[in-house]
């Protein structure tokens, strides 16, 4: 009797759990019956939303609905098949095979043997006891609504998306028509007339709406030119009749079924008939585009043009191009431009348009460099034009103007790019260019700086010669002209490696630009390149002090001065203040005293027969001139990182880095330093950047070892800073074989980092020995520090550099350097186009400096 309660109860826990299984079973084969159905229904609904039989008629349409309802009767034949009612049983065995044991099966056995036997009913009680307690743990099975396998392509999911899209983008509303499909539904009249429907959609460009004329008023209408008017009517032939006056075709009032006209003028359109209407339109005109010049071209010292001009548009600029001929009538025909010219086409230039914003109004600027065309520095005609979208174009004015072209200020150079634009110009100069270019090579005088130079003139001549006397084509035109602006090239600014021979280069191209009438964007070009020029000859009269030292005592040879950095730019801004107010007899005046300045500048020298320098100096030598070659190294290798994710920056950008140095990074020794830093460079050049640098670290072991001040606490703390500079050579070295640019660059840095470390350590060294063996010596010390600084008056350190004891900026253009260099380091860092490795690197400059 108890076996009997306990099963009842059991059971009577299970009720929950049971019919929510039923659900779930049930659930499932609708799904798994009805899916085909319900995403045919989805994507039939989505497309009517979406406006699909407005773009069907006639028997395309019927077509389309019988595929439809042949679908639909598929997916009902596939649920009847498919669907099936889940019994109680199959819910209540889905249970139990839920539960560990299947314990509503056993609540339901009855004992079969041993009913009589006491103990056998007694354990067949604790049984039923046991499978009640676990099928009161029931919990309900969720149905399997998955239909991945049976829909593969997920068939369901697109109608769903598209199902979304039509409720967002369509109207609900559409579904009533559905009802004018049928032949016997509300829009029979649709089918058999007579009504119209008809449309009015202005062009693209105009940014207008598409207007359906149905829901339109009759009366006033403004509509853009070129409006395209759709009109379909249905019906009876004859019952609806359209007239209209706004495509200026001839023709009265027309019953077509389908008219398509575009509006070309103001008038009125009509339709007669049930539900007859009438709108008067005012055609809205499309103005013409207007560009005009706003001003001279500017010319930038090496020859680019910004033409400045605005354009406008009542719906905005589509295109426009600058078009440049040649003003044969203003040439000057004299010399190489005697004879008549080859036949060119014009130039066409598209002219920039903005990327974003609006082009109804804009300004922009031509930006081009024509100084390499063979009409640079010869009249042209300009003509500039715009087009709109309805194609539309104007023009401006033709104007007269010479081609911006870059100027040669060096005679040499001058001759030179007169003779290639007479090659330009026409083939048959070759003879006459040849022989002037011979004369000039007869005796160049100082015109002609460099014999590499005249013997690049000298086999161009040759090569003329040669082509002339069996005909130019136009191919070896282009590539002589090539040749002839490479050479002028190199003649103007020169290929000189020594500073001093740069400033007086500089110096001399400002004073030519000053006889030649030079623009001031000219003017202030060269003004800055002769700073640069005049920056690097000090460092190099810097770079020679350290070089040779002073001896104690020592007493300047010769003419020698001195000028602080305040001074020196004071001079060139007034300089260059005389030239922009057109004061240039005061102007080269002042620029020649300036040079005589510079060059008077001398270094002071020891005197020949004083003893050599101490093992300190010696040592400090040595530390300086490996933390120089470390530099370049490190240089090289943030060179190679550049190219190697930048190809063809990496060089351009650090080009004029070489050779400052005495060829820093490039294994060469310096001069005075042959035997030491040097020779290990050049040893290891062959082996690459890895060998140059464990050739570095080699011959920072050797130093280490001669170092003085050993057993005193700074001799000590400097020998343990080049301890530290050689594991991070170590470590560079590694890298730089694993091709691990960045990482090496970083250990190379940490490395010149301990060598300034140790270098400072072992001068506080050398002044503790030279404090303890030679009292009053500090006086005299102090005198020689106060004499040892560079032509600038600024004091020097023991690599020839700004003492690392002194503040970094001694004048105002140090510190709008490191300003600058900090500026183009934040710069670069937030170029996106630039690599991740390079961007970190820089990054951590800026963290560190």
């Amino acid at each position: 009797m108890e076996t009997s309660t306990d099963k009842t109860d059991g059971l009577r826990v299970l009720r929950g759990p049971l019919r929510l299984t039923w659900a779930g079973m049930l659930a499932e084969t609708l799904v798994q019956a009805l899916w085909p159905m319900l995403t045919l229904l989805l994507a039939v609904l989505a497309l009517l939303m979406m406006g699909a039989q407005d773009s069907l008629g006639g028997d395309l349409l019927w077509g389309v609905l019988a595929a439809v309802g042949l679908g639909f009767l598929g997916t009902l034949v596939f649920a009847l098949r498919r669907f099936r009612i889940p019994s109680q049983a199959e819910a209540l065995a889905r249970l139990d095979a839920s539960l560990p044991g299947r314990p509503i099966r056993a609540l339901l056995d009855d004992q079969a043997i041993g009913a009589g036997d006491t103990a056998s009913a007694a354990v067949w009680q604790a049984h039923q006891k046991r499978m009640a307690a676990r099928a009161a743990q029931a919990q309900p099975v969720k149905g399997d609504l998955r239909v991945a396998q049976a829909d593969p392509y997920a068939l369901r999911y697109v109608a769903l998306l598209a199902f979304v899209v039509a409720l967002v983008f369509g109207s609900v509303w559409r579904l009533g028509e559905v009802t004018q499909l049928t032949p016997g539904g509300a829009g029979g009249a649709l089918a058999s007339g007579p009504v119209w429907e008809g449309w009015a959609e202005p062009p693209r460009h105009t940014g207008k709406p598409t207007l359906y004329l149905n829901d339109l008023e009759a009366g006033a209408l403004s509509l853009p030119a070129g409006t395209l008017i759709t009109l379909r009517l249905y019906g009876e032939l004859g019952a609806l009749t359209v007239q209209e006056t706004v495509s200026g075709r001839a023709g009265g009032a027309t019953s077509e079924p389908a008219q398509d006209f575009t509006l070309r003028q103001s008038g009125v359109i009509s339709i007669e008939g049930p539900g007859a209407r009438a709108w008067q339109i005012t055609m809205l005109p499309d103005a013409a585009p207007q560009i005009e010049r706003l001003g001279p071209p500017e010319v930038t010292a090496l020859g680019e043009m910004s033409l400045p001009f605005a354009a406008r548009d009542d719906y905005g600029v589509e295109a426009g191009e600058a078009r440049i001929s040649l003003d044969l009538a203003s040439v000057d025909r004299r010399y190489g431009l005697t004879i008549d010219p080859d036949t060119r086409p014009e130039i066409v230039v598209p002219l920039p348009m903005p990327i974003t914003g609006d082009r109804r109004d804009f300004e922009e600027s031509l930006i081009e460099n024509f100084s390499k065309h063979p009409w640079a520095n010869l009249p042209v005609s300009l003509e500039l034009s715009v087009l709109d979208a309805a194609e539309q174009q104007a023009v401006t004015e033709v104007s007269q103007l010479t081609l911006p072209g870059r100027r040669f200020f060096d005679p040499a150079a001058a001759a030179v790019i007169e003779m290639r634009r007479d090659l330009l110009w026409s083939r048959a100069n070759a003879p006459r260019i040849a022989q002037v270019l011979r004369a000039v090579t007869y005796a160049p005088g100082e015109d002609l700086r460099s014999d590499v130079t005249v013997l690049r003139l000298k086999q161009l001549i040759r090569r003329l010669e040669i082509r002339a006397r069996y005909g130019l084509d136009e191919e070896v035109q282009t590539e002589m002209a090539e040749d002839l602006w490479a050479l002028a090239i190199e003649l103007e600014e020169g290929v000189l490696a020594d500073a001093l021979a740069r400033m007086r280069r500089a110096q001399d191209r400002l004073n030519e630009a000053m006889k030649n009438g030079a623009s001031s964007a000219e003017i202030a070009e060269l003004m800055e390149e002769l700073r640069r020029a005049t920056e690097e000859y000090l460092e190099q009269l810097q770079r020679q002090q350290a070089r040779e030292g002073e001896g104690e005592g020592q007493q300047p040879q010769g003419e020698s001065m001195q000028m602080t950095q305040d001074d020196l730019q004071r001079m060139m801004d007034r300089i260059q203040e005389l030239m922009e107010q057109g004061r240039m007899a005061e102007a080269a005046e002042a620029l020649r005293q300036l040079q005589e300045m510079m060059e008077n500048m001398r270094v002071t020298q020891g005197q020949p027969g004083e003893g050599g320098n101490s093992p300190g100096e010696q040592a400090m030598e040595g530390l300086s001139e490996t933390l120089r070659e470390q530099q370049g190294l490190s240089d090289q290798a943030f060179r190679d990182l550049q190219e190697q994710f930048n190809p063809g920056t990496g060089a351009g950008e650090n080009e004029g880095n070489e050779g400052r140095n005495g060829g820093q990074g490039r294994g060469q020794s310096h001069e005075g330093q042959r035997g030491q830093g040097g020779q290990s460079g050049e040893e290891g050049a062959e082996e690459g950047l890895a060998g140059r640098q464990q050739a570095l670290r080699d011959e920072l072991r050797r130093q280490e070892g001669r170092l003085p001040g050993q057993g005193t606490p700074e001799g000590d703390a400097a020998r343990d800073a080049l301890d530290r500079a050689g594991e991070a050579m170590g470590r560079a070295g590694d890298a730089l074989r694993r091709d691990e640019l960045a990482e090496a660059i970083d250990n190379q840095a940490q490395a010149m980092e301990a060598l300034r470390e140790g270098m400072r350590s072992l001068g506080d060294a050398m002044e503790q020995e030279q404090g303890e063996g030679q009292p009053g010596q500090g006086t005299a010390e102090g005198d020689r520090r106060a004499e040892a600084r560079d032509p600038l008056g600024r004091e020097q350190g023991g690599n020839g550099a700004n003492s690392s004891d002194a503040p970094l900026a001694q004048g105002p253009d140090d510190q709008g350097r490191a300003r600058r260099l900090l500026d183009e380091i934040r710069r670069r860092s937030g170029e996106a186009e630039r690599p991740e490795v390079e961007r970190d690197y820089l990054n951590r400059l800026l963290d560190r400096f």
